[in-house]
């Protein structure tokens, strides 16, 4: 295995929210996407963190590994957007299943045709964002369009990578219950989603776009109530998926 530079935010060496288990979650710098609700928005920039190596990161996983193996864990890439450094990906994933570690790719998607079968083959799960079902409501949060998220799905379930599907409820913006409703039938045809996770919008990162002199449109934009979120959660219900 080569040796492969990449550029880290972050790394949350107990993490308990992106997969299963206790996991160690290196945060990568760089995304093409502008989510008006990011709260890690200091990640976008694909030099803006720490430069640093797989090997390097892989010795630090290394010393963790028995205490992920005990605790039914293992390594979880996110960012900003993982696959915008594909290469780096796969050296970690790779030498964590040297180890015996599970695997998992918090990715929304956008850049899946980077990610080659050999990079997918050392990936035991994906954390699939996706963010919007409407293409006009996608592209109003994200700046993106929704196509390329869906194509990437599509090849998951081809293959039958096990995905947790991920979508953060934003009032007024990705809240609209007949866009839910196709995401939620969306998701069970693809045959291979494990679980949903409905994500509560929240304001914890905003203090990172007061910081950046970046303007933050959501500032008035208050949290989801709790019957709301329960709405959007049945409708993925209805149609027998696991939600949480």
């Amino acid at each position: 295995m080569k040796n492969v530079t990449g550029y880290l935010h972050s790394v949350e060496t107990a993490g308990a929210l992106d997969g299963p288990g206790i996991r160690r979650v290196l945060f990568l710098n760089g995304c093409p996407l502008n989510c008006v609700y990011c709260h890690n928005p200091d990640t976008r920039k694909y030099k803006g963190g720490t430069q640093t190596d797989a090997f390097t990161e892989l010795r630090a996983i290394e010393k963790q590994k028995d205490m992920l193996q005990s605790m039914k864990g293992g390594v979880t890439l996110s960012g900003g957007e993982p696959l915008w450094q594909p290469k780096f990906v796969k050296a970690i994933f790779e030498g964590s299943k040297m180890m015996g570690l599970h695997t998992a790719l918090d990715t929304s998607g956008f850049l899946g045709k980077k990610a080659d079968d050999e990079l997918l083959s050392f990936t035991d799960l994906v954390l699939l964002d996706i963010k919007h079902f409407d293409p006009e409501g996608y592209k109003r949060v994200t700046g993106v369009d929704l196509q390329p998220t869906l194509d990437f799905a599509e090849r998951l379930a081809v293959i039958k990578k096990p995905v947790w599907l991920r979508f953060v409820l934003v009032p007024g913006y990705t809240d609209d219950m007949n866009a839910i409703s196709k995401m939620a039938a969306y998701a069970r045809r693809l045959g291979n989603v494990e679980r949903v996770e409905v994500l509560p919008f929240h304001k914890m990162g905003e203090y990172k776009w007061e910081a950046m002199e970046m303007d933050y449109e959501l500032y008035d934009i208050p949290e989801p109530e709790p019957v709301e979120v329960a709405r959007a959660k049945s409708r993925f219900e209805a149609e027998g998926m696991q939600v949480f």
